[in-house]
């Protein structure tokens, strides 16, 4: 029989071609790590923190304990490394959703802008995945304040600056009229998505007609307060849309 590999505990996650003198290759051991990653985080969101052990990952894996410990130093590392690739997979798309729209405002007006947007953003939203994330995220949240703070950055902080620059390229235009743009795509976020990323968390099936009626109005309600209108009495005059104020600074203190 042959000897079992030293790294692997005699067990091969990648039965490819090895290195010299029986060691994997840089892409080899990339794709390990990779893998046993992803074999790590879905453990962690079918069980959780607590209800997942190294012995449980090494074993789904086909790895060692040691193979584990020569790169994490603990369970939490290897919770905070494996969360950070799904907050990349699941979270950065809903920015960057926003960010392709913000960099194709054209010939789309506003209204229909705004539809498309939020239609592609709640959708990335309900799934499953993105769901149970954001459970493991709050569960986790005194924990691992890091991760918090890079799944908030982006995630959510990423898409409001991108929202908030399809608002300014509008109001240039003169199609809407905003005064705090970061303030009001965050408003519009929260009108779109709020709802169904709390059941997400809370685990609660949504009723796709019902969710799509929602983002309908939320959509007509939010342009009803920023969209520019015209007194049909006086078609020179404009309506003022509803005033979103700026965000007030509090005075520093000395």
């Amino acid at each position: 029989m042959a000897k079992a590999r030293a790294d692997d505990g005699g067990h091969s996650m990648d039965p490819g071609r090895q290195g010299s003198g029986g060691r994997p290759t840089r892409e080899e051991a990339a794709r390990r790590d990779e893998r046993l990653l992803e074999v790590a985080m879905n453990l962690f969101m079918e069980r959780g923190f607590e209800g997942t052990s190294i012995d449980a990952v090494a074993a789904a894996a086909g790895v060692s304990k040691p193979t584990v410990y020569s790169h994490y130093r603990d369970k939490a590392d290897l919770f905070a490394a494996a969360l950070q690739g799904r907050i990349q997979r699941w979270l950065a798309p809903l920015s960057a959703a926003a960010e392709a729209q913000a960099s194709e405002v054209g010939s789309n007006g506003v209204e229909a802008t705004l539809h498309d947007l939020s239609r592609e953003m709640l959708a990335l939203s309900s799934q499953p995945e993105a769901g149970t994330l954001q459970r493991i995220l709050a569960a986790q949240a005194t924990q691992f304040p890091g991760l918090i703070k890079v799944a908030y950055e982006e995630g959510w902080l990423r898409a409001v600056r991108a929202v908030a620059s399809i608002l300014q390229k509008f109001a240039a235009s003169g199609q809407i009229r905003v005064e705090d743009p970061e303030l009001t795509a965050d408003l519009f976020l929260h009108l779109v998505l709020g709802r169904s990323t709390r059941l997400a968390v809370y685990g609660i099936a949504t009723d796709p007609e019902v969710q799509e009626r929602r983002r309908q109005a939320a959509v007509e309600l939010f342009l009803n307060g920023v969209v520019i209108r015209r007194d049909p009495s006086n078609p020179r005059k404009e309506k003022p849309p509803l005033k979103v104020p700026a965000a007030r600074r509090r005075p520093s203190r000395l």
